[in-house]
């Protein structure tokens, strides 16, 4: 695959950087939450970074063939101060890509008629969406001194996208079975 347009190259470069970084800042507050006695939390925390890193995955993979040194400029969160700080940097991160990055990142692509670009934003998009709830669901638990009670975090391999619902036969996005899954 490679990309035709300067732009779209740009932005898929620039997610790729967002998402890698939220993919350990999330493994990082996983533990952080794991180690104060919010062991669902860490969890999910986890899931959305493996989450996280497939949208990478995927950014990385529509420019694979596009090989050369790139500077990646990418905001982000740092720093890490207590729970509910961190589940905040999280839900903002989230909405950030929900209501601003991506949605451009998708027009962009469309308009350039970029397809793969197309698709991987539309792909992150859709899980983004889910994981500002599941955020913003473990920080009210969190508020109560509660963890979230939660089950299994299922994440599709595919498309990142992230289901606490045991009984979906396929994911809803790119739809891939749900015995691909992994369960966190």
């Amino acid at each position: 695959m490679s990309v035709k347009n300067a732009m779209t190259a740009d932005f898929l470069r620039s997610a790729y950087g967002g998402e890698s970084m939220a993919h350990m800042r999330y493994l990082i507050w996983g533990e952080e939450a794991e180690n104060s006695n919010y062991p669902n939390i860490g969890r999910l925390f986890k899931a959305i970074a493996y989450s996280e890193h497939i949208h990478a995955k995927n950014h990385f993979n529509v420019l694979k063939e596009d090989l050369y040194d790139s500077s990646v400029v990418a905001g982000a969160v740092f720093g890490s101060t207590n729970l509910i700080d961190n589940l905040q940097g999280a839900i903002n991160g989230e909405l950030h890509e929900i209501k601003q990055m991506y949605p451009v990142y998708l027009e962009t692509a469309r308009y350039q008629e970029e397809k793969e670009a197309e698709r991987t934003f539309h792909y992150a998009l859709e899980a983004e969406k889910i994981h500002a709830k599941l955020f913003q669901d473990a920080q009210d638990s969190a508020k109560e001194n509660k963890d979230i009670n939660i089950g299994k975090v299922y994440i599709c391999p595919v498309c990142g996208f992230t289901t606490l619902d045991e009984n979906i036969e396929q994911c809803p996005i790119c739809g891939v079975k749900k015995d691909k899954f992994q369960a966190f």
